[in-house]
């Protein structure tokens, strides 16, 4: 090896040792204020804004909008504008609550994300959230067709003025609590790797720890390690699919003294929950 080579190398090993060294020492001397008091160093929250553009717009790939001016599409997403987003994003002359105004980094202006974004970016950044923004997956929550009809209503807004927002209001007031029931939707057998990705989204990682899968770091339920080897869910249903179907979805009507809430799981997530429950296995 050439000496300028060999100086070359040395020098990028010291350098890297060097960034390591004072990461480590960043880290663990408590250095950086993770106060929400104080917003993120200026190149943390550029570089956040623009990895989150840029890999929403890799990942948008042949995804194309409907007619997002079909009759009702709009009038849809406003109520579901009104009922999920708002609270966060706040709207035309309306500022959102008071719990949004203290996220850091703050929740985006979406007039300015609907002149800017395509709809299909916009799809994409609702139905799967961004990380370190606090922006969910909203596709645990909403289907396909309602998250159109949101993108739909977000590309309205940029036309709305104050006074025009608050006529949407009372031209589409809230509706009634609905009575009647979800429809049956058609449901697919059990997929493992989504049953992996719903475990962040209804939390079950903040109780329990589960092999392979990052959480947090203290747990006040029992690990799932070996779950596919128990006799018993909860120490109370024989381990069968159907019962941890029913388990995932009502825990409380199982267990009335369960500590386990009730968190809205769908069928079809359960079934792809316990798909995955059933791969942990214990390693004998």
């Amino acid at each position: 090896m050439k000496k300028w080579k060999r100086v070359a190398a040395l020098t990028t090993l010291a350098l890297a040792a060097a960034a390591g060294v004072f990461a480590t020492a960043a880290v663990y001397s408590g250095w950086y204020d993770v106060s929400a008091t104080q917003p993120h160093l200026a190149p943390a929250h550029r570089i956040i804004g623009i990895v989150a553009r840029h890999s929403i717009r890799a990942r948008v790939g042949d995804l194309m909008a409907p007619d997002l001016d079909a009759e009702g599409r709009a009038v849809n997403g406003f109520r579901l504008f009104r009922a999920h987003c708002v609270q966060c994003h706040g709207a035309p002359g309306l500022a959102p609550e008071p719990f949004a105004r203290g996220m850091t980094p703050a929740p985006s202006a979406l007039v300015a994300s609907a002149r800017e974004w395509s709809a299909e970016e916009i799809y994409r950044a609702i139905r799967y959230g961004i990380k370190m923004t606090g922006m969910p997956a909203w596709k645990y929550r909403l289907d396909e067709t309602e998250t159109w009809d949101l993108v739909a209503f977000i590309k309205v807004l940029p036309t709305l003025s104050p006074a025009a927002y608050q006529g949407w209001q009372q031209q589409h007031p809230e509706p009634p609590a609905a009575t009647s029931p979800v429809p049956v939707q058609d449901l697919r057998l059990g997929d493992a790797g989504a049953g992996r990705e719903a475990l962040h989204q209804y939390l079950c990682v903040t109780c329990h720890a589960i092999p392979g899968v990052v959480g947090a770091d203290r747990h006040v339920g029992p690990p799932l390690g070996g779950m596919a080897d128990r006799l018993y869910i909860a120490g109370v249903l024989p381990n069968t699919p159907a019962n941890m179907v029913h388990w995932l979805r009502h825990p409380t009507e199982v267990d009335p003294q369960s500590a386990m809430p009730d968190l809205g799981v769908t069928e079809q997530d359960a079934r792809d929950i316990a798909a995955f429950l059933y791969t942990l296995k214990d390693n004998k």
